[in-house]
C-alpha cells in the first residue's frame, strides 16, 4: 500500500504538473476569460484522474467498449499533451536564453517576434501532425534483421532463427488488430524459435483468450519461451503465467532449457517480483555457473541490464523494457536510467546484448522515432 500511494503521489504530481503547464499556457496565449478557464481546469483535472479510472474500471462486458474508449482518448491525450508541452518548453526555454544573452551583452539579440496566441497555435498545430504520425507509426511494425557470428554453431546447421518480441502489452490499446500485425512479422521470420522478453500482457485483456489462441497458433521448430517483465506482476502474477502457457510460450523463471546440443536458453525473472513477495531469482553468475560453455548460452532477461559478474558466462543477452522512450524526446530520459536503451552492443568476453525498441505501445498508442519492432537473430557459424 505505501508503494503504491508513493507511486500515485509522483503520477499525479508529474502529470498534473503537465496540465498545470498546458493551462497555463493555453490561458496566457489565447486570452481566455474565467469562464472557460474554469471549464478548462475542470477537462484538465478529468483528464488527470483518466488513466486511474481506466484501471480502476470493472472487466465487465458492458463496460468493455467504454473502458476501451476512455483508454484510447485518455492515453492519447497523454501522448498530445506529453508533445505539446515538450515542445512548447523548449522554445520558452530557447527565448529565455535569447533574454539572458541580451542581458548578458547588453544588446538586443536577432529572434524571430512571433505573438503568444500564434505560437501556441503553431506549437499545437505541430504536435497534432507528430501524434498523427506517431499513431501511425506505433501500428507500423518492422521486422528488424541482425546477425550474431558464433563459433559455438555447428556448420552443418547453417543458420539458426530467432525471433524475439517484447513489450507487447496485450489489453485494451494493443488488441487483435495489432497482434495480427505482429504475427505477421513473426511468420515472414520464419522462426526456429520465438522469444517472449517480458511484458507480453498489460493490466486488462478482455480479448485473453483470442490473444491466446492467435499466439497458439504460431509454429516454430523449437518452440517458444517467456520471461517474466514487470507487467506480468502487475496484472496478477498467476493470472499471467496462465494466459502466457496457454498461448504455448514456455515460461523460464531461473531455469534453462537445452533447445538441441549446442543451444542452451535460460531465463530470468524481472526484478519487480520482489515487490511482490516472489524471487524465484538466485544469482546470475551462480545460475549460468551451472552450464556447459560449450553450448552457445542465450540469456533472457526483461531489462537491458548487464550482470558484470555474469559476462563471460553467456554468449547473447535479450532484452526489452525501455521502448526507446517510445515518444521523443522521453528516449532522452530513459537513456539515463539504460544507457543501452536499443540496439546490439557487443560486450566483453565474447559476449553480445540486444535491446528490443518493443513491440506494442504502452499508454499511449503513439511511437515516435521509436518504431516498434520483431527482431529476427540469424545465428550462423563464424568461419
Amino acid at each position: 500500500m505505501a508503494r503504491l500511494i508513493i507511486f500515485l503521489t509522483i503520477f499525479f504530481s508529474l502529470y498534473g504538473g503537465l496540465h498545470l503547464y498546458a493551462l497555463i499556457k493555453i490561458k496566457r496565449s489565447l486570452g481566455l476569460g474565467s469562464g472557460p478557464t474554469i471549464a478548462l481546469s475542470i477537462f484538465m483535472v478529468f483528464m488527470v484522474l483518466a488513466p486511474v479510472i481506466v484501471v480502476r474500471m470493472p472487466e465487465w462486458p458492458e463496460f468493455a467498449l467504454f473502458t476501451r474508449v476512455m483508454a484510447y482518448f485518455g492515453y492519447t491525450w497523454m501522448g498530445l499533451l506529453f508533445i505539446f508541452v515538450s515542445i512548447a518548453f523548449a522554445l520558452d526555454i530557447c527565448h529565455l536564453f535569447l533574454q539572458l544573452g541580451g542581458i548578458i551583452l547588453q544588446r538586443e539579440l536577432p529572434s524571430i517576434t512571433v505573438s503568444s496566441r500564434y505560437s501556441f497555435i503553431i506549437v499545437f498545430l505541430c504536435s497534432l501532425v507528430i501524434t498523427g504520425y506517431g499513431a501511425f507509426e506505433a501500428v507500423s511494425i518492422r521486422l528488424e534483421h541482425i546477425t550474431i557470428k558464433t563459433d559455438k554453431i555447428p556448420k552443418t546447421v547453417n543458420r539458426f532463427r530467432i525471433a524475439q518480441i517484447s513489450d507487447v502489452h496485450l489489453g485494451l490499446i494493443v488488441g487483435v488488430r495489432r497482434l495480427d500485425r505482429i504475427i505477421y512479422q513473426i511468420a515472414a521470420a520464419k522462426p526456429d524459435i520465438l522469444i517472449s522478453t517480458g511484458d507480453l500482457v498489460d493490466g486488462q485483456m478482455d480479448d485473453s483468450s483470442r490473444f491466446a489462441d492467435m499466439l497458439r497458433k504460431i509454429d516454430t521448430r523449437h518452440g517458444k519461451f517467456a520471461v517474466t517483465g514487470n507487467h506480468e506482476f502487475y496484472a496478477e502474477l498467476p493470472r499471467s503465467l496462465e494466459f502466457i502457457k496457454k498461448a504455448g510460450f514456455r515460461m523460464l523463471r531461473s531455469e534453462n532449457v537445452i533447445v538441441s546440443d549446442w543451444l542452451n536458453i535460460v531465463g530470468v525473472d524481472d526484478p519487480t517480483g520482489k515487490r511482490y513477495s516472489v524471487n524465484t531469482n538466485e544469482s546470475e553468475k551462480a545460475l549460468l555457473s551451472k552450464f556447459s560453455r560449450d553450448k552457445f548460452t542465450l540469456l533472457m532477461k526483461h531489462r537491458p541490464i548487464v550482470d558484470n559478474d555474469a559476462t563471460g558466462l553467456f554468449d547473447l543477452q535479450l532484452s526489452g523494457h525501455t521502448h526507446k522512450g517510445q515518444i521523443f524526446p522521453f528516449s532522452l530520459i530513459t537513456k539515463l536510467f539504460y544507457p543501452a536503451d536499443a540496439g546490439l552492443f557487443f560486450l566483453e568476453k565474447n559476449a553480445s546484448l540486444y535491446v528490443s525498441r518493443g513491440t506494442g505501445t504502452w499508454g499511449p498508442p503513439i511511437r515516435f522515432l521509436a518504431a516498434p519492432e520483431v527482431t529476427l537473430i540469424e545465428l550462423v557459424p563464424d568461419n
